[in-house]
Parts: C-alpha cells; sequence; structure tokens
C-alpha cells in the first residue's frame, strides 16, 4: 500500500477513534446536561482582543484558551463554577459562572503597570503542565522592553537569541538559526503574511516596531499542522489592534533612530486604528565628516491595522506594514531593499462552537543595487499571494478540531539588469522569471484523552507547482553537475538542449503528507512529560553560501533540479512547576533529519547565475541536543536561565561509487553548529521608580574555513583549504545591562514617560565576526585579519504614552 495512502488512513482512524474515545470517557456525564460559555477576553483599558488568555474551571480541573483573535469556546456540565482569568502581564480574573443555558460572555482584564512580576515565557502555569504543547516559547512584549539591546534599541529578534535551541549566526549579523537549522528556515509571520527579511542594516535591527506587537510566539517543534512551508520553526507575530475606546499615543527617542504610534476609535468600542512609523537618522552624522558626508544608510518602516466590529458575529480586520533600508556610498553606489505586506482578514462566528478566519494575504520583498559609476541597476525580488480559510470546532471540552486550507501564487524575480543613462554600457537584460504556486490542506486535533493524558495530532497535505513562462536547461543524463575523475572536483555541466514552458504549464510538482502529532501525560498536578513529532516541507529555497542571510540573496523554488527540503523531528521534554509555581523547569532532548539540503561545489558563483542548477548539490542535514531552561516566574527579580548542548550537521555524498562528494562524502559541521550556548535574562524591579536588566549570553564559536597551507604562483603566495568547517571562530559572548527611571509624577497624569539606560558588551569584549586571510605587502607572508563590529556601547532612550 502507498506510505501516503497509509498516512491518511492513520490519521482520520485516530481521529475518528479519538473522537469515540472521548465520548465514552464522558459517558458518566452524559446524564447530566451540558452547555456551552463562549466569548471573547479583551484589555479592558483600550478594548483590544488578547491572545492565549487561559480560562481555568478549578472544580472540574479542566480549561481553554483564547485564539488569535481573543475568542474562546467550552463546553462543560451544567453547574455554577469559579472560572480564573489569566494572562502574562494582566491582573488574574476570578468570577462566578452559573451555566444552566449556553452563554455568551466577555471578559476583560486589566494589566499590571507598575512592576512585570508575571511569567515571562510560557502561556499559563496550570496549562504548561497539562498541555500537549511543547517546544513553544512566549515571549511578552513588556518583558522583551526590559531587556538591554545594542545602541538602546528594542529589538524582538535578538530577544528570542535568549531561549534555549535558538542561536545567532555572528554579532550584526541577520536572522536566527533554531536547534541547528538556516535562517531561510524559519518561517517568520507578520498577521498571518511572510517577512522574507526579518532584518534592517544588514543585520543590526529587526523589523519589528515593539509598539506595534501584541503577541509572539516561536515553535521549535511539535508545530501545528495548520503552519507549512519551512523546515526548521515559525516565528508567528501579530500586531497591536489598537484601541477602540480612546486615543493613545506612544513613542520613544534614541540615539540613531526614533518611534510614534498612534491608536484610537474609529467608531467608539466597533472600530479602531493604529498607525506606527520608525526611522533611523543616524547618516544624518555622516554629514558632519567630511570624509563621509556623501554616504547614507538608514531604515523607516510603517505600521497600520484597522479594525471593525459589524456585528456580534462578525469582525474585519486590515493590517499591513512596509518597511526600507537605503544605502549610499560616495554617491557611487546605491542600495535600497524592503518588505511590504498586506492582509484582508474576515472573522466570522458560525455559532458558540464554529469560529472562522478567513485572509487575503499580499507579501513582497525587494531589492535594488544601483552602480552609479558603470550607471547601471539590478533588481530582485519575491512576491506572494495568499488566500486561506481556517477554521477551529470547539467541538467538546476535551475535544477541538481545526482545519483549512490555503493556497499561495509566487512570483520570483532573479534579476533585472538595466542601464540609467543613455551613455551606460549595460544592456537590459531580465533574468527569466519563476512562478509557483503552494497549495494545501490540512487536519488539527486537540484531546484530552483523560485526567492524565492529552493528545494534539494532525496532518497536513501540501502540493506545490513550478510554473512556466520559463526556459530550462536540459543536460546529459539530466545531471546540472559535472564530476571531473582527474582532478576530482564538481564542474558546471554544458547544457545539452532548452526546453521553454509556457505560461502555467507545469514544469514541475510536488505532493507531500506531513503528519503532526505530540503527547503530554502528566505525572502529577506539576509534573508531565511530553514528546512530540512532526515533518515539515519546504518548497522555496534560499540560494545563499553565507551563515547569515544578506539582502543580496535570492529565493528560489524547487523544480526538477532543486528539491523540496523535508525535515522530520522528534523530541521529548520534562516540564516541572515547583514552589508554588513561583519556578519552572523545562527540560528537552531532540532529533532533527533534514533531506534535500543544497550545498554548493567549490568556487560556485551564485550572483546573477541563471543556471544556478550547475552550482548545487542536493545533501542532508541532522541536528540533535538537549536544552535547558528555569525560570523564576515571580517576585521582585524574574528571569531564566538557558542552556542547550547540541550538534548540526551536514552530509553531501557523491551520487554514485565514482563521486567522493563534498568532504569526502563524511559528515561536517553546518555552518550553524554550536556545541555549547548560555543565555541568562534577569529583571529586578527595586521600587516604582527604578528597574534594572541584564543578559549574558555565551556560545561556541561559528565553523569556519581556515587555510591549510599555501602556494606560489607567478611569485603571490595563495592560500590552500581543507576540509570544509573543521576550524572555528573564538567564543561569542557579551553581557548587557540596563536601568530603567520612569518618574514619580508619571502616577497622577495620563502622560507617563522613561529613561532607558543601557551598555551593550559591558567588559567590551571583541567578539569575531570573521577572519579573513590576505597576503602582508610588506612581508610577502600570509596574515590573519579579525575582523569585530562592536565593543561596549553604552545608549539612553526616551520613552512616552499616554
Amino acid at each position: 500500500m502507498d506510505t501516503k495512502l497509509i498516512y491518511l488512513l492513520t490519521a482520520f482512524l485516530l481521529l475518528f477513534f479519538g473522537t469515540v474515545f472521548s465520548q465514552e470517557t464522558n459517558a458518566k456525564e452524559l446524564l447530566k446536561p451540558k452547555f456551552t460559555l463562549s466569548g471573547v477576553v479583551s484589555d479592558g483599558k483600550n478594548n483590544e482582543n488578547l491572545i492565549g488568555v487561559t480560562l481555568y474551571f478549578p472544580e472540574l480541573k479542566t480549561g481553554t484558551t483564547t485564539n488569535e483573535y481573543g475568542f474562546y469556546s467550552i463546553t462543560i456540565p451544567e453547574g455554577s463554577y469559579t472560572v480564573q482569568i489569566s494572562n502574562l502581564g494582566f491582573q488574574t480574573l476570578a468570577t462566578k459562572v452559573n451555566l444552566d443555558k449556553n452563554i455568551k460572555t466577555n471578559f476583560s482584564l486589566f494589566a499590571i503597570e507598575e512592576v512585570l512580576n508575571e511569567v515571562v515565557i510560557s502561556e499559563s502555569r496550570k496549562t504548561n503542565i497539562s498541555k500537549p504543547e511543547m517546544s513553544v516559547n512566549k515571549l511578552s512584549i513588556a518583558a522583551i522592553k526590559k531587556m538591554p539591546v545594542v545602541l538602546g534599541e528594542v529589538d524582538v529578534l535578538k530577544s528570542i537569541l535568549l531561549l534555549p535551541g535558538v542561536t545567532n549566526a555572528g554579532e550584526g549579523a541577520s536572522g536566527f538559526n533554531v536547534r541547528g537549522g538556516g535562517a531561510d528556515q524559519n518561517l517568520i509571520l507578520l498577521d498571518e503574511a511572510t517577512i522574507f527579511n526579518s532584518s534592517h542594516v544588514f543585520g543590526f535591527f529587526s523589523v519589528f516596531n515593539p509598539d506595534a506587537i501584541k503577541d509572539l510566539k516561536l515553535y521549535k517543534g511539535g508545530i501545528p499542522a495548520r503552519y507549512g512551508g519551512r523546515a526548521s520553526s515559525v516565528l508567528d507575530i501579530y500586531q497591536k489592534d489598537g484601541s477602540s475606546t480612546g486615543f493613545h499615543l506612544n513613542g520613544g527617542i534614541g540615539l540613531i533612530s526614533s518611534r510614534l504610534l498612534a491608536e484610537g476609535p474609529i467608531v467608539k468600542n466597533k472600530g479602531s486604528f493604529l498607525i506606527g512609523g520608525r526611522a533611523s537618522y543616524a547618516h544624518l552624522f555622516l554629514k558632519l565628516s567630511e570624509e563621509q558626508k556623501n554616504n547614507a544608510a538608514y531604515f523607516y518602516d510603517l505600521n497600520a491595522k484597522f479594525s471593525y466590529k459589524l456585528n456580534a458575529n462578525n469582525n474585519v480586520y486590515l493590517s499591513g506594514y512596509f518597511g526600507r533600508d537605503l544605502l549610499s556610498i560616495s554617491k557611487s553606489f546605491s542600495n535600497t531593499y524592503g518588505n511590504s505586506t498586506f492582509n484582508l482578514r474576515w472573522n466570522h462566528l458560525f455559532h458558540n462552537k464554529l469560529f472562522s478566519n478567513l485572509s487575503l494575504i499580499f507579501s513582497d520583498y525587494y531589492y535594488k543595487i544601483g552602480i552609479d559609476l558603470a550607471d547601471f541597476e539590478w533588481k530582485s525580488g519575491i512576491k506572494n499571494y495568499n488566500i486561506k480559510y481556517d477554521f477551529k470546532n470547539y467541538v467538546s471540552d476535551s475535544f477541538k478540531l481545526n482545519f483549512g486550507v490555503n493556497g499561495i501564487y509566487y512570483d520570483f524575480n532573479p534579476g533585472t539588469v538595466a542601464p540609467t543613462t543613455a551613455n551606460s554600457g549595460i544592456n537590459f537584460n531580465q533574468f527569466d522569471k519563476k512562478y509557483a504556486f503552494e497549495p494545501a490542506i490540512y487536519l488539527d486535533a486537540e484531546q484530552q484523552l483523560s485526567n492524565k493524558i492529552a493528545l494534539s495530532y494532525g496532518l497536513r497535505y501540501s502540493l506545490f507547482y513550478r510554473l512556466g513562462q520559463s526556459t530550462i536547461n536540459r543536460y546529459a543524463n539530466d545531471q546540472p553537475v559535472a564530476y571531473n575523475q582527474n582532478t576530482q572536483t564538481y564542474q558546471k555541466a554544458t547544457p545539452i538542449a532548452t526546453q521553454f514552458y509556457d505560461q502555467n504549464k507545469t514544469i514541475q510538482s510536488y505532493n507531500n503528507l506531513e503528519p503532526r502529532m505530540s503527547i503530554a501525560y502528566q505525572l502529577t498536578e506539576n509534573q508531565s512529560i511530553k514528546a512530540s513529532y512532526n515533518r515539515m516541507v519546504q518548497y522555496l529555497q534560499l540560494v545563499s553560501n553565507t551563515s547569515s542571510p544578506t539582502p543580496l540573496d535570492v529565493w528560489m523554488p524547487s523544480d526538477n533540479y532543486i528539491k523540496p527540503q523535508i525535515a522530520d523531528q522528534v523530541g521529548l521534554g520534562y516540564f516541572k512547576n515547583f514552589n508554588t509555581n513561583k519556578y519552572s523547569l523545562e527540560i528537552e532532548t531532540f532529533y532533527k533529519k533534514n533531506q534535500n539540503r543544497m550545498d554548493y561545489i567549490d568556487g560556485a558563483d551564485l550572483v546573477a547565475n541563471e543556471a544556478i542548477e550547475q552550482v548545487i548539490l542536493n545533501g542532508q542535514m541532522r541536528s540533535y541536543g538537549l536544552e535547558f531552561l528555569i525560570r523564576k516566574n515571580e517576585g521582585k527579580l524574574t528571569g531564566w536561565i538557558s542552556y542547550t548542548l547540541s550538534k548540526s550537521e551536514q552530509q553531501t555524498p557523491g551520487r554514485n561509487s565514482s563521486e567522493i562528494g563534498i568532504n569526502n562524502g563524511q559528515w561536517y559541521h553546518s555552518a550553524y553548529d554550536k556545541l555549547h550556548n548560555i543565555a541568562v535574562t534577569s529583571s529586578y524591579n527595586l521600587n516604582k521608580k527604578w528597574s534594572f536588566g541584564a543578559n549574558f549570553i555565551l556560545q561556541s564559536g561559528q565553523p569556519v574555513t581556515y587555510p591549510n597551507g599555501q602556494y606560489t604562483y607567478q611569485d603571490i603566495l595563495v592560500p590552500s583549504y581543507g576540509l570544509r568547517n573543521e576550524n572555528r571562530l573564538p567564543a561569542y559572548h557579551h553581557l548587557d545591562i540596563s536601568a530603567t527611571l520612569t518618574p514619580h509624577k508619571n502616577n497622577n497624569r495620563n502622560w507617563k514617560t522613561e529613561w532607558v539606560f543601557s551598555i551593550y558588551n559591558l567588559y567590551n569584549r571583541q567578539n569575531t565576526a570573521s577572519i579573513n586571510f590576505k597576503q602582508n605587502l610588506d612581508t610577502g607572508n600570509n596574515e590573519a585579519i579579525r575582523t569585530s563590529i562592536f565593543g561596549m556601547v553604552p545608549a539612553i532612550s526616551y520613552n512616552f504614552k499616554f
């Protein structure tokens, strides 16, 4: 029997018997009528819907959480109960509910303004033990803003580097790596829209304005079936809706950038708007220097969101993001790049148990280089158009069903070269644009099998069509990479023919089943063990031979030569709350294997290469490790310590017995391998006026390849290199501190301010970003040149809101 058919039958049998089992276990309660309590939980100050709020019923030892739009639903036996409603950074609400019929009730929570003494990671101290969800971390924006960062700029992406299993590719590097995976293997979503490049200024800052962010959740494993398209992780970020009760303004002024955000009602208690902007101005200081006055480097971004409540069962949202980076050097070189997104959403409640969301999404990543000396410019980018329809059915208090469909259409522009003046010697050239379509359907169930066992399981079926209006090279034996037996090296093969595919003709197609499952077994009220498995398929590939993405990197669709990546991951974890939930412990181990990970032949040229398949080989990756996370959740001092021990390796064997492959076909360190990763973060609230924060990070050095010898060519010493990534940069570490001053005069007025003082890299560690080797012109010897980006960096920021 076909393997995919077995997967399908297994999934639906699990679903069928799971439903039956759920009904049987509740047979004793069938004599007692059941009713549904549903509604929305919102912020009492601005009426903004809250994500991930826990509603817990102590008498029944059961509960539920709100979805991405603040909606909750739970069906329980008739009776009078206490419901405890809690969320990060909000005062817990406990109230009585008399359930003698189906009731729709909305709840409001009020923020804890004075101190941040709530859980800074995890969703609930009660549900983090019982829920099957594992390898998931949630950070509150309030906690992120307490963390000291470089140049005083609050940074969402830099904050997740303090979590276990998450590392960076070096100081000032773009993106992040999760459990040994590449930065391109992370799906980054902002209001459901894909962000292809998450950094400003080549990795110094993220594109996310913290003032506009409501919720952030990172999935490292056990990924739900509603997510797909990437092989390593999902970072799901939602923007605030804006206040529908009154007008509010907040912002900040820093050393290199400022920000301003306004929100308020369109129609009070029915509609709201949010508009935020951020811009850097460090380039203005360059004008003060005679040497730099013709140079510029700055960024700006805009966030906008509009929401409107049509009636009790229908809400519409319109959100968008636009960001750009601009760099110019002496009017001879210019660089512009950035993201644009747009999302129109409709929430509909069919009845008190069935919630739906329909989204129309557009995402665009644009990149341009201008060379004024040669009078030409080069453009590239990727656009996608996504329609998705998601449903959540709250079948019972012990069984929830998620299902939906989505389809993404891709438009890739690998490169457009165009002259900028009539005197340019460059001719216009448009590289073949590429098109693809990726539909998917998924089914996902959450089930409480007993008081001790909870299960989440699902299946995603994804398809991918590489579409035409392109010319495809054909090669002998269908091999675009040739192997030279004499030199034992890989070389570009010469095409023997070309074939043109008309528009919408299918060049290559793929389909994959992606099963997902996780289970939690509650040992006691305060401890549990969990296990998970998920398969992820990635049809888009980032063409880059750097360890960190750069704006110049080009996204490519899978085709007949570039295969989709298929990642399988298993995880096992132990979770414990102790000392009346003041402390939490999480220990997880994982193993992840990735098929069809791209590797490159020696000397591969990737920029402006129209036949990229000639320099690519399909290999595989694996990563495995052990993660520890211990948190202090309450008191004046809160924070966590994380440690990860892990390995990440890549292998590209020969395609047959006569080829040696890359690194002789042996496993070698991937560019993302970090054996040790330690992170400590803490926040201390001295009083209502002063609070302090500190971060410490220590990571093993990044794998690199150093010369292992040299030879002379035309009287020039040339270094020769051995096996890939058999060396390492020095260890990476730094300590950062911050102090926040909130003046007492804030207490009795709407206008509130704070001063944030920070020092990044307190002891001035000169972390190595790279080591380059070149010939010393005076001595004629090869020498190593180390490059460091930051030493100690003090900063000050002024924040305000009313």
